[in-house]
């Protein structure tokens, strides 16, 4: 009797006849293999005909306690993904008849979850963070551009550092940036950053560019050229590591942050999308939910029937 094992091979096979990619099939063998495994170590199953709606069951719910490499949970996303790849092995067993033609239905994908971002820090910790940068040397300084632009204006890293000095119009108070697909637009930036951003421009950055004054690129690191994606991870880190946040900060906290700040302001969800270049309003569904947050924390703090401890 062949083994899960074997069956997987033999699927395997299937999927190079239908000319599916070596790198599909190698994704297949990974993610069915922790399957397999999974199914072994919990349940002692190594035949097709010893599983059960039970067993897969159980294997659904266990995505939940799954971690990434980094220690994180899977993403809703993640999961759909596992869940798509074993329902395909399990529909070519359904097919051979090796198990019930209806087994392969247990296996249904999560639905998306509406969770708030995570990773976001609110108004008080970013200016905390922004405050404690020091600007009395020339790096510092051009990090303290930086992050206001981040919180500002709401754009992405890689719009960050693609940012060329003909970019930015100080006169204005705005950015043209390039954001994916190579779609351009113009986004506003505050007043508070362009403060910073125009005393970088003027008394900064042309001590850090005096080996090539021809460098286009409006943030540069120390040997004067356009500053890399690991510089900026640097800086982030150095400037929020020692503050101790419960939550990990990179350069998309600022995004967020900018973000939730913006609609807990009240702003028009479309401005929104449009400031941070998105394709439509559904990006912005995990920040809806913050409108009813705020206001049911608003209600529990303040209505007098929420204060009384006794309510008969």
């Amino acid at each position: 009797m062949k083994t899960l094992r074997d069956l997987l091979a033999d699927f395997l096979e299937h999927n190079r006849a239908l000319n599916y990619s070596e790198r599909t099939n190698q994704d297949y063998t990974r993610r069915i293999g922790h399957f397999l495994k999974w199914m072994d170590t919990h349940h002692q199953i190594t035949a097709a005909d010893q599983l059960t709606r039970q067993h897969l069951d159980t294997w659904l719910r266990s995505l939940h306690s799954h971690r990434t490499p980094r220690g994180l949970p899977y993403k809703v996303k993640t999961a759909r993904l596992w869940v798509a790849v074993v329902r395909s092995f399990m529909n070519y067993l359904a097919r051979m008849a090796y198990v019930h033609a209806d087994l392969p239905e247990v296996l249904v994908a999560p639905k998306d979850e509406q969770l708030l971002p995570t990773s976001v820090l609110n108004h008080a910790q970013v200016k905390k963070l922004l405050s404690r940068v020091n600007t009395h040397n020339t790096i510092g300084y051009r990090d303290r551009a930086i992050l206001e632009l981040l919180y500002s204006s709401g754009i992405r890293a890689a719009e960050l550092l693609g940012l060329d000095v003909g970019d930015v119009d100080l006169q204005s108070g705005t950015a043209k940036v390039t954001g994916k697909g190579r779609k351009q637009r113009v986004v506003p930036i505050g007043r508070t950053a362009l403060k910073f951003l125009e005393t970088y421009l003027v008394a900064i950055r042309p001590f850090m560019t005096k080996d090539d004054p021809n460098e286009q690129a409006f943030f540069i690191n120390y040997q004067g050229e356009r500053l890399r994606y690991g510089g900026l991870r640097r800086l982030v880190n150095i400037h929020s590591v020692p503050l101790g946040f419960d939550v990990p900060v990179s350069a998309h906290t600022f995004r967020r942050s900018c973000t939730t700040e913006l609609i807990r302001g009240g702003a028009n969800m479309y401005h929104v999308k449009e400031l941070l270049g998105h394709e439509s309003l559904d990006m912005l569904k995990p920040y809806t939910k913050l409108t009813i947050q705020d206001l049911k924390k608003t209600h529990e703090k303040c209505h007098p029937r929420e204060q009384q401890s006794d309510q008969p």
